[in-house]
């Protein structure tokens, strides 16, 4: 039982990670792997290879720059909609594919799914957050995302169990606050709209 539980925290683990900042969650397994902290699963393996950490680590590097910037940072994670979320499912899988492979696709399907809603609410709060003319909310935002993975996935390798208590507490979270989150970004929207449309009405000449 115990076993089972440290597969489903490690799985559900990393895709959660995956969603806020993926270089990172890649960074911190391949590290605890090659540095024999942990036994990674024969099929995660891979993340300790020499390459592989180089690689994650020049990826978080530049994110960690760009993601401090407003702007820059909802145009980065933009992008990495397409990136974090199938890569998300493919680690959540891999974390326990030599357990089961039913258990396998399981993963992938609830891990896409939990990492794009870590995405989704990391990305909506970041636009809201950037609506502040100051930069420093954005940077303390950015530097509290980036401990968050590294703490959620050294909890979940050494304390699975505790890990999948804070996990269920994020999902009640992000459930309350992905609604209020929407109906904010739409009133931003509106208040955008509105104004450039006085501005172009403006702009127009008189007849």
């Amino acid at each position: 039982m115990q076993e089972i539980i440290t597969y489903i925290a490690l799985s559900m683990g990393v895709a959660w990670a995956s969603g806020l900042n993926l270089y990172a969650a890649i960074l911190v397994l391949g590290l605890l792997g090659a540095t024999g902290n942990m036994s990674l699963p024969e099929t995660l393996q891979v993340l300790q290879n020499p390459l592989v950490i180089g690689a994650a680590a020049l990826m978080y590097g530049v994110e960690f720059f760009a993601d401090k910037f407003p702007g820059v940072d909802n145009a980065w994670d933009t992008l990495h909609t397409f990136i974090r979320i199938p890569a998300g499912a493919i680690l959540a899988a891999s974390a326990v594919a030599e357990v089961e492979p039913s258990l396998s696709l399981a993963a992938a399907l609830v891990g896409g799914t939990l990492t794009a809603g870590a995405h989704l609410t990391k990305a909506g709060t970041r636009l809201l957050v950037n609506t502040s003319p100051e930069p420093f909310s954005n940077i303390g935002a950015s530097l509290a995302e980036d401990t968050m993975v590294v703490a959620g996935l050294w909890t979940a390798v050494y304390f699975p169990l505790i890990f999948l208590v804070f996990l269920a507490g994020f999902l009640i979270l992000m459930i309350w606050w992905l609604p209020i989150l929407w109906r904010g970004l739409k009133g931003m929207y509106e208040t955008l709209r509105r104004f450039f449309g006085q501005t172009k009405t403006r702009c127009l000449p008189e007849p």
